[in-house]
């Protein structure tokens, strides 16, 4: 073999081990990108269902958590259930862009500390067919996105709640009538 010749096989060595790294890393993102997949389907939360009797029956998410979608003022967004949180709370962005701009100035205490955010009362909050016209709105929620929300006690202690293992049920309470 020629001088040329052993170049030339060494050439082609040097670019498959040139290609070889990026192949690999491809393979890899592909791979990722097929777990990250399986796992956000996975994860996602199973459909809240409207009994016959207008009960809405909420599933727990494989999280252990409540999540349901509503409405604020309007706006859409995604309720993570907290049945020990005092109000609905919001993040400062989602309010400004809901239209909820007033408020009495407050400081939240919550497991973390205190947080500075206002109260606004008299916003209209639903789920599914629950609709409450009038709720109270904390606004300084932080750590989850500004398309969420939590779903406190201002609008839960407005209906009769069944918890078991796998569900969480609300039923709108029944009124008394006096003959």
């Amino acid at each position: 073999m020629g001088v040329e010749e052993q170049a030339g096989k060494g050439n082609g060595l040097t670019t498959g081990l040139k290609w070889a790294p990026l192949g690999i890393v491809v393979f890899w993102m592909l791979v990722m990108g097929l777990l990250y997949a399986g796992m956000k389907y996975y994860l996602q939360p199973r459909p809240v269902v409207v009994s016959a009797a207008g009960d809405l029956v909420i599933p727990r998410a494989r999280d252990g958590h409540f999540y349901v979608s509503g409405q604020v003022n309007g706006m859409p967004v995604k309720f993570l259930i907290d049945t020990g949180a005092s109000l609905v709370t919001v993040s400062t962005p989602f309010a400004l862009e809901a239209g909820l701009a007033s408020g009495v100035s407050t400081v939240f205490r919550t497991a973390n500390g205190d947080l500075p955010g206002r109260i606004v009362s008299g916003v209209p909050v639903s789920i599914g067919p629950m609709a409450v016209s009038s709720v109270r709105i904390g606004v300084g929620l932080v750590g989850l996105g500004s398309d969420e929300a939590l779903l406190g006690q201002s609008f839960l202690s407005r209906f009769d709640m069944v918890l078991t293992k796998e569900q969480m049920l609300l039923r709108k309470r029944q009124t008394l009538t006096s003959p």
